[in-house]
């Protein structure tokens, strides 16, 4: 069998080797608490600490580092911001607008929000998965208290028209709340005049380590009140409670930096490999993409491969890792919920496969996929009785 080929990198990324340098040091040497600063072994924790945080917000341009908050990752980031805003300001109202195609963390922390009251529009999107903003605009209410929508979608790539949202949102006095992991570090995200209110995201999607992320908060023209879900220490502008993480923090902070050297030169190259992987696909019969392809990141395409199962192929190709959803529903038996709310058929999403690529894909990876995945393709169809009835003309 040949070498692992790894596309599944809106999962996760392999830790960048240069990043684990930049770690090494607070987990052996410098290993002080950061909120001890009144010895050396702190005060060493503590500027490495704001230099993540300085780091951190240079690459998403927030106007100030202090918006910054550390947390375990982008799901405790998302669960911070929803439920805090909704504990703090549900006196004023509990609508609350999302979308169907929302990651898992987003939409699980709604519907726990609903057994509490609130009050949650899902908002639909089109074959693109493409929300309709006339229809955002329509949904807002006197009552409603957040808009809450992610940059890019991590099963399409799709991203949404987030500085048009958030006009939307300002407008109407709502807050807008952005999940944008999938999008940070690999496309330009600039918050300076942007309307985004609060932004989660994580660093194990950016080639730094798992067990890290950060929450923005904006600081200026309105203050934004949120009820902290873990208290203790005072830790973090007393928001996020407890020891904070050091050579994670570090390990977020280098990676933020590779990616803001890297970014535009990295998108290319990925861009060029994705859409050779994409043709070359697509001159199989019956293939099709799924998602906008224009508004999308440049890394990924989600392709339906019809009359065939998504982990029929993954498990004939063995040594390529893929994803048929997101690797925050491993195990469902379910298809994408985000496939369906598309407007696909059951049997559509169950054969649509995303292929994600990152910083160490090469060509000859891409090539080595392409030659692959196109003979399991075929091989798997020959024994397929749909594709036979396909074939015959007896189903469409």
């Amino acid at each position: 069998m040949s070498a692992s080929i790894y596309l599944d990198n809106n999962a996760t990324t392999r830790l960048d080797p240069r990043v684990l340098q930049e770690m090494m040091p607070y987990f052996t040497e410098n290993y002080g608490n950061a909120s001890s600063t009144n010895h050396q072994f702190g005060k060493i924790a503590a500027e490495a600490v704001q230099t993540a945080r300085l780091r951190v917000a240079d690459l998403i341009g927030a106007t100030d580092d202090r918006e910054i908050t550390f947390t375990s990752g982008a799901t405790e980031s998302i669960n911070i911001a929803i439920k805090g805003i909704y504990k703090r300001y549900q006196s004023i109202g509990k609508h609350i607008i999302t979308c169907q195609t929302e990651h898992k963390a987003v939409l699980d922390v709604c519907r726990s929000l609903e057994k509490q009251g609130a009050e949650v529009t899902y908002l639909p999107v089109d074959r693109e998965g493409n929300i309709d903003l006339q229809q955002l605009r329509d949904t807002i209410r006197k009552d409603t208290i957040l808009i809450a929508l992610m940059y890019a979608n991590n099963e399409t790539g799709v991203i949404h028209p987030v500085k048009e949202i958030a006009g939307i949102a300002s407008e109407s006095n709502v807050l807008f709340f952005c999940d944008a992991t999938q999008a940070v570090g690999k496309i330009p995200v600039s918050l300076r005049n942007s309307g985004i209110d609060l932004m989660a995201f994580s660093g194990h999607k950016i080639y730094g380590p798992k067990g890290v992320g950060a929450l923005y908060v904006k600081r200026k023209t309105r203050r934004i009140q949120l009820e902290p879900l873990m208290t203790g220490g005072g830790q973090e502008k007393g928001l996020r409670g407890g020891t904070l993480n050091v050579p994670g923090i570090v390990g977020l902070g280098a990676a933020a930096l590779l990616c803001k050297q890297s970014m535009e030169k990295e998108s290319k190259r990925l861009g060029a490999l994705r859409d050779h992987l994409q043709e070359s696909l697509l001159k199989l019969e019956e293939t099709a993409v799924n998602g906008s392809v224009v508004n999308r990141l440049p890394h990924v395409t989600n392709i339906t491969f019809r009359f065939l199962k998504a982990e029929q192929i993954m498990v004939s190709l063995g040594n390529i890792a893929l994803a048929s959803g997101s690797a925050c529903s491993t195990g469902s038996l379910d298809p994408s919920h985000v496939l369906l709310a598309m407007g696909l058929s059951r049997d559509d999403a169950h054969a649509s496969l995303r292929f994600s690529l990152g910083r160490f894909t090469t060509r000859e990876e891409i090539d080595q996929t392409i030659v692959l995945v196109s003979e399991k393709v075929k091989e798997l169809r020959e024994e397929s009785p749909a594709w036979q009835l396909f074939k015959s003309g007896l189903i469409d």
